[in-house]
């Protein structure tokens, strides 16, 4: 359970440094994500302004008017034949983790994912030797898919990834699901 009172809300153009702070921290001291070269401002103005677009969820935790960890949904692939499928993706900053802040944003992606009219949610975690992403995506539901070996190489490693899958459809098989 959560030891403090956070807000999750829809991300805005004034939370984007602190969005951009958080993510540069897991670019440049870990393998938890494969960018090497931290995305500026303007890059998270796009993707804000694409996800909206789109009415993808884009989330922010506020804990005490600050910024603490940030979640998004974003199209899995491009190919038109994945436009029901996406790809939820989660930061807090390394003071908010293992308090229950990640499962608060994670619930709120998906549940604006399924509200998007998505059919399915992969995650897709870099195996970094903690269990903690994939035992929080699969206490939500996700199950595992598969894992791909030695995709990723940065800090002078090879790493592997992790694919856990979840289906937001509740039942729902006939094909007639909005998508963006």
């Amino acid at each position: 359970m959560a030891d403090f009172e956070a807000t999750i809300r829809p991300a805005t153009p004034r939370d984007l440094k602190a969005v951009a702070d958080i993510y540069a921290h897991y670019v440049l001291h870990t393998v938890a994500t494969f960018e090497t070269t931290p995305p500026d401002v303007a890059h998270w103005e796009r993707r804000l302004d694409d996800l909206t677009g789109r009415s993808l969820p884009f989330v922010v935790a506020d804990l005490s008017g600050q910024v603490s960890g940030f979640a998004y949904a974003a199209p899995w692939r491009p190919k038109p034949a994945y436009r029901h499928t996406v790809e939820d993706t989660i930061y807090l900053t390394p003071a908010a983790t293992g308090r229950g802040l990640g499962g608060a944003l994670l619930r709120e992606v998906i549940a604006g994912a399924a509200r998007a009219g998505v059919r399915q949610m992969i995650a897709v975690i870099a195996d970094t030797g903690s269990d903690a992403s994939a035992a929080l995506h699969r206490r939500c539901g996700f199950t595992d898919a598969g894992r791909l070996t030695g995709v990723g190489r940065k800090h002078g490693r090879w790493i592997d990834t992790l694919l856990l899958q979840r289906d937001l459809t509740a039942g729902d098989r006939d094909g007639t699901t909005a998508a963006w």
